[in-house]
C-alpha cells in the first residue's frame, strides 16, 4: 500500500525530466501528500500528444461510480487489468506520479506503528505507476482523479510492509503513458517490485503520521535513544486494496 508521500523537487526539474509540454503548474515542496489532494501526475492527451503535468485528486472514483462512492487511494497490480473499478482506467488512462520517496509504518509486536521514509538510494525521483479516471458530479461538473498501482515488496521494503508501489524506469514511461497504443495486457510484466538497491529505508518521526504537519523535519531520519530491529519477518496485512469498492 501507498498512503502517504513526498514531492520536493521544483517544477522546472521536473519538467525537464519528464520532457513535459505546456505549461507547468507552480506546486510548493510538499513533505506530507495525503489521500484527497491533489497531485501532479504525468500523463498523454487522449487523442494524443506530449507529456503534460496535470493535477488531479489522488482516490480514484469510477466513472460510473454513484455519488458518496469512497475514493480508492491504491490498485492491486496483481487485478489492476480485470477489477471493475480500475480496468477501463487500466486499458485507456495510465499516468505516472512523481515522488521523491514514500512512506510506510513498520508495526512492532508491541507498541506504536514506526515510521519509514523511502527513497531512492542515489536520490532524484521516482514515477509511480498510476491510473486516473474522470468522474462526473452530480451537479454536472467533472473532476479527474487517479489512483496508485502496488505490487509486492521487494527485500528492501518486505521487513517493513508487505506492499511497495510498482516504480517504473525511465526506459518504460512512453510504454506505460501511450494509450492506446500500447495493449494493457502487455504491460503486467512492469507490474513488479522495484530492485532491491533502487530504494533505502530509514526510521523518521512520528511527526508525519499527521497529515497538517509540513517541511523537510519529516524525512530527516530519526535518532533513538535505543535503536530498534525491524522483524524480518514480513507481517501479515489485508491484501486488499484501501477503500476497495469491490
Amino acid at each position: 500500500m501507498c498512503g502517504r508521500y513526498s514531492i520536493t523537487t521544483p517544477p522546472e526539474a521536473m519538467s525537464r525530466l519528464f520532457e513535459l509540454s505546456g505549461p507547468i503548474s507552480n506546486f510548493p515542496a510538499r513533505y506530507n501528500i495525503a489521500p484527497s489532494q491533489d497531485v501532479p501526475v504525468v500523463r498523454m492527451p487522449l487523442l494524443g500528444g506530449a507529456r503534460q503535468l496535470a493535477m488531479l485528486r489522488w482516490g480514484l472514483v469510477p466513472s460510473w461510480a454513484k455519488e458518496g462512492a469512497k475514493p480508492l487511494i491504491n490498485a492491486r497490480g496483481e487485478s489492476v487489468a480485470d477489477k471493475p473499478s480500475f480496468r477501463a482506467a487500466f486499458k485507456r488512462r495510465r499516468c505516472l506520479l512523481p515522488a521523491d520517496g514514500f512512506y510506510e509504518w513498520w508495526r512492532p509486536e508491541s507498541g506504536p506503528k514506526q515510521p519509514f521514509n523511502i527513497a531512492p538510494r542515489d536520490g532524484g525521483l521516482l514515477a509511480m505507476a498510476g491510473i486516473w479516471e474522470t468522474w462526473g458530479r452530480p451537479d454536472g461538473s467533472e473532476i479527474d482523479t487517479c489512483a496508485i498501482i502496488t505490487t509486492a515488496a521487494n527485500a528492501t521494503l518486505a521487513p517493513i510492509h508487505h506492499r511497495m508501489p510498482v516504480i517504473l524506469a525511465p526506459k518504460d514511461w512512453d510504454r506505460w503513458l501511450k494509450t492506446p497504443e500500447t495493449e494493457a495486457g502487455d504491460l503486467l510484466p512492469l507490474l513488479v517490485p522495484a530492485p532491491d538497491d533502487l530504494l533505502k529505508a530509514y526510521e523518521i518521526s512520528t511527526r508525519v503520521n499527521r497529515v497538517a504537519n509540513e517541511g523537510p523535519e519529516l524525512i530527516a531520519p530519526l535518532e533513538p535513544e535505543t535503536p530498534q530491529t525491524v522483524n524480518q519477518t514480513v507481517p501479515k496485512k489485508n491484501d486488499t486494496e484501501q477503500g476497495s469498492l469491490f
